[in-house]
C-alpha cells in the first residue's frame, strides 16, 4: 500500500511562490499516476494537477501556467511549484495517487490519499 507524506506548505502573500513536496513510501511511483487537489472550508475537493507514468500533465484552468507539476521516481516524490499565489488558492492540499488515471482530474479515480498540507494566501 502506498503512504503519502505532504510537506512545504505555509502562509504567503499574494504574489508570492511556495513547493509543496509528496514522499511516497514503500512503492515504486514510476509507474502511478500522481495528483494534487485542494479543499478549501465548505467547498468539494478540487483536482489541481495530475501527471501520469508518462508524465503527461493535466492542471486545471485556475492554476494553468502558474502552477507546475514533476514527478521524481528516482526519490519517490511528487512536487507541485506554485507561482503567483492568489487567495482563492488558500486550501489544504492533498496528494494522491493510484494506477491509472484518465488526466480528468476526477478524485473518484485516486485511491491513495495522503493527509494534507495546509496553503494560506492573504491579499
Amino acid at each position: 500500500q502506498v503512504q503519502l507524506v505532504e510537506s512545504g506548505g505555509g502562509s504567503v502573500q499574494a504574489g508570492g511562490s511556495l513547493t509543496l513536496s509528496c514522499a511516497a513510501s514503500r512503492y515504486d511511483v514510476t509507474y502511478l499516476c500522481m495528483g494534487w487537489f485542494r479543499q478549501a472550508p465548505g467547498k468539494e475537493r478540487e483536482g489541481v494537477a495530475t501527471i501520469d507514468a508518462l508524465d503527461t500533465t493535466k492542471y486545471r484552468d485556475s492554476v494553468m501556467g502558474r502552477f507546475t507539476i514533476s514527478k521524481s521516481n528516482a526519490k519517490s516524490t511528487l512536487y507541485l511549484q506554485m507561482n503567483s499565489l492568489q487567495p482563492e488558492d488558500t486550501a489544504m492540499y492533498y496528494c494522491a495517487a493510484t494506477n491509472a488515471c484518465s488526466r480528468s482530474l476526477s478524485r473518484d479515480e485516486f485511491v491513495y490519499w495522503g493527509q494534507g498540507t495546509q496553503v494560506t494566501v492573504s491579499s
